[in-house]
This record gives C-alpha cells, structure tokens and sequence, in this order.
C-alpha cells in the first residue's frame, strides 16, 4: 500500500509539474489551481469563474462605533469649520509626523492653494510626471505656471529623477513628485536635485498615506505634502485634503487663502478663497483614521504575496519599490502586462477576461503629457498675456514634453484596486488563478473575441 501511494504522489506531482511547464508559468506557485471541465473554460467563453464572491465593500463603515461622532455634529449644528475639523487636522499632523497640517475640501485645491502660497504662478516652470491623475497638471494651470512633464521609470512607475534634472531651466520654480498608486517616489535622489537648483519640492501624497522612506512619511520630505481624502480613496471622507509642512509661515498663508484672504496668523491679508473643510467631513476623518494603520499594514502584506505570486507568471510584471521603501499605501497594485507572452491577446481583452473570472481592474492613466489635457489652456488670455507665442506653440510644446517610458507604460499597465487588498490569502490566490486560467486559454480567448 505504501509503495501504490508514493506511485499516486508521483504521478501527480509530475503532473502538475508538467502542465506547469506547458502553460510557460517558471514555477507552481501556491495560488494555482489545477481546473477540469466547465471551470477550466475561461468565464468569458462560457465557463465558470474563478471567483463570484464579493471583494471588500468600500468605503468601510462601522455604525455603531463610527457614527457617534458624526451624530454629535449633526446634532451640534454647529456644521462650518471649527474645533473638530482642528481636532482632525492636529491628529493628522500627528500621524504624518509634521508639525502643521491644513484640511481643505479636496486634494486638488491642497495642490492649488500650496502652489499659490508660494508665490508660483505666471513665467514660472513646475515639474511633473505624466503618469498621474489629472488634477495635478489642473493644480499648476490654475495658478497660470507651465507644466513641464519629466519622464518615469517604468520599473516603479514613478518619476524619474534622472528626467527630472535635463528639464531644469532658468524658469523652473518647484518639483511636483506623485507618489502614484501609494508607491513612495525616489525623494532622497529627487531632494538632492532641489537642493543643487534651488528649488521647491510639493509632493503629491495624495494615493500614499503613511507610506514611508527609511521610515520617514512621504509629504514630509518637500516644502509641503497634498493628501486627498476623496471617496476612493484609503482613508475616505467623500472630499477632502490636507496640506502639511513644518514651515509655520507658509501654513499661515495657505490658512488665510482657504479662508477668504482673511488675515491669520504671521499672513496679513491675501487673494484668497473659501476651501474651508466642515466639521461633518472631519468627523468621519476620524472614525476612517482609527483603522487606516491597520489597513495599510494588512495592504502591504497581501501586495507582498500577490507580487511574489505574480512575477511567476511569464507576462506580468508587478511594480518595483525602491530600496529606501519602508512601506507603501498600495492604493493601487499596478502590473505591466505583456502580451506577447499572452499569445498576442489585448490588453482590453485581457482586462475582459479577468473581469469575467470576477476580478476587477483597471487600465490605468492615459499619457497626460498631450494637449487633450490642456484644452484651450494656452488660448486663455490670462495665458497669452503672462507667456511669448514661441512659448505657446503647441506642436513645440508637445515635442518638449515627450515622454517615451510613460507612452509605453500606459499601455501595458494594469491596476487592482486598494478594497481587494484588505481581504486574506485566498483572494490573493483567487486573482492568480484569473491570470493563470487566461494565460492558459489566451488563444481561445483571442480566437473567440476576435
């Protein structure tokens, strides 16, 4: 009997080992599932998927601990800025380890308002990567400075400090890094450059709270970071953001531009706005704040696993973190996908098909280094009166700012969102056996959808 047994341990482990080897994968790795009959048919043709379970529901909500607060608020009517939104913004400063931090209704206007406390505006160069969210480019136009856009390193997907250098001119003011999708950007190679060129550095934390370098949060390595509470994001409010900096003064000046222009502080009188945060926002800032280390500490430890599964798989690329990368918000969790070692399936048909297998994702961001962006920015007059018609030459323009890594990058990227990594192993492992089935079944899937 003990010998028959060691026969059926053999011939199955061979097995595996073999269709291993067909299906190009370089090892078996613990989320792969060997699939027969219906569940072996991609979901796409007909088959049954992967997965039909729900993935985390967000925001998260707990009424019975997370709604007295906000309970208080409601029944206080007491609803424009005051002592809760200070609280938040005290307990903010706190977590991210500065001294001062400012709520303002949103992340773009924390972008907005610290760009125009620093006196950057028209004539004035900012930097950026093309591989962000809109509102980052909307920031620096709303203040009537020129976008100029650094390429990324592909590995990382952030921008790329050698990039950065070779766009330096006379008119550059500040650098704009994104820690896009929660992964922190290279600050220590990025601050050395500020420093030798005189400049001033506001990260865009607005997908990386409490990520860290050497321990160290981002936003707190500039002049001042922007966070964005919106409703996706890893601490949700709806609509929210912050500004933090250890600079009293410059605080001083983003609180009396939020606030009318109204005199604060060491800030005597200024243009300004109304980007007051309310204290209801504020309240439910602290309930999600109470959970947001936890959180972030089971992101990273489902991201880690996801990644050593999926670097496995001949095609998928998972991201790179620097080495100086303590730990990471994962807001995002992008991959390139390759594929040619998918038998030349698209990536839209290969986003279909993880779909169907009942894992979402995304395509993330289109270059926003084009004029697409930009609209009728440098047809304004405000733009015409502040820069040269050489400067506004837009074919010029476009040839200035290409960025060749971020071209390609965009179309191979791939994102899951940060709601799929607060679950456990098994939907880790249900996301590996998605790509693993499509991999195995990409001429079909390629043959049916063509």
């Amino acid at each position: 009997m003990g010998n028959n047994q060691s026969r059926r341990d053999f011939i199955r482990k061979t097995s595996v080992t073999g269709i291993s080897a067909f299906l190009g994968i370089n090892a078996v790795h613990a989320g792969w599932n060997i699939q027969t009959g219906k569940a072996s048919i991609p979901a796409i043709a007909g088959g049954d998927p992967v997965r039909t379970k729900p993935w985390p529901q967000w925001p998260m909500w707990n009424a019975e601990k997370d709604e007295l607060g906000v309970l208080d608020v409601l029944r206080s009517g007491k609803w424009s800025r005051g002592a809760v939104v200070t609280e938040f913004e005290k307990k903010w400063a706190e977590t991210i380890g500065v001294k001062r931090a400012l709520t303002t209704v949103n992340g773009t206007n924390a972008l907005i308002t610290s760009i125009s406390q620093f006196d950057i505006g028209g004539g004035d160069e900012v930097i950026l990567p093309p591989y962000t969210f809109v509102a980052c480019l909307m920031a620096i136009v709303a203040n009537g400075a020129m976008p100029v856009f650094a390429d990324i390193d592909p590995e990382t997907f952030q921008i790329n400090p050698d990039k950065i250098e070779e766009k330096i001119t006379a008119n550059t003011r500040a650098i704009m890094p994104v820690h896009i999708c929660g992964l922190p950007a290279d600050m220590p190679g990025i601050m050395a450059i500020a420093k030798k060129h005189n400049l001033l550095v506001i990260e865009d934390a607005c997908q990386a709270w409490l990520a860290e370098i050497h321990h160290q949060k981002v936003g707190t390595f500039g002049d001042a970071g922007c966070f964005s509470f919106q409703n996706s994001k890893n601490i949700p409010i709806g609509e929210g953001g912050a500004i933090v900096s250890n600079d009293d003064a410059f605080i001083d000046r983003c609180y009396s531009f939020h606030n009318l222009g109204l005199k604060y502080g060491t800030a005597g009188a200024r243009p300004g706005s109304k980007l007051r945060m309310t204290e209801y926002q504020a309240a439910i800032g602290l309930a999600q704040l109470k959970r947001l280390d936890e959180q972030t500490t089971l992101r990273n430890k489902n991201a880690a696993y996801l990644h050593g599964q999926l670097k496995q798989i001949a095609g998928i690329v998972p991201y790179k973190l620097y080495d100086h990368v303590t730990r990471a918000a994962f807001h995002l969790f992008p991959f390139h996908y390759k594929k040619e070692l998918f038998q030349d399936l698209s990536k839209d048909k290969f986003m279909a098909a993880l779909k169907a297998e009942g894992v979402p994702c995304s395509g993330g961001y289109a270059p926003l280094n084009t004029l697409d962006f930009l609209g009728n920015t440098f047809q304004t007059k405000n733009y015409r009166k502040m820069y040269s018609p050489e400067q506004l030459n837009e074919q010029q323009w476009l040839q200035q700012n290409r960025c060749s890594a971020n071209d390609q990058v965009c179309k191979e990227a791939i994102w899951f969102s940060q709601n799929m990594l607060i679950g456990d192993t098994s939907d880790m492992n249900d996301i590996v056996n998605a790509i693993s089935k499509i991999q195995k079944n990409a001429g079909q899937i390629k043959k049916g959808s063509s």
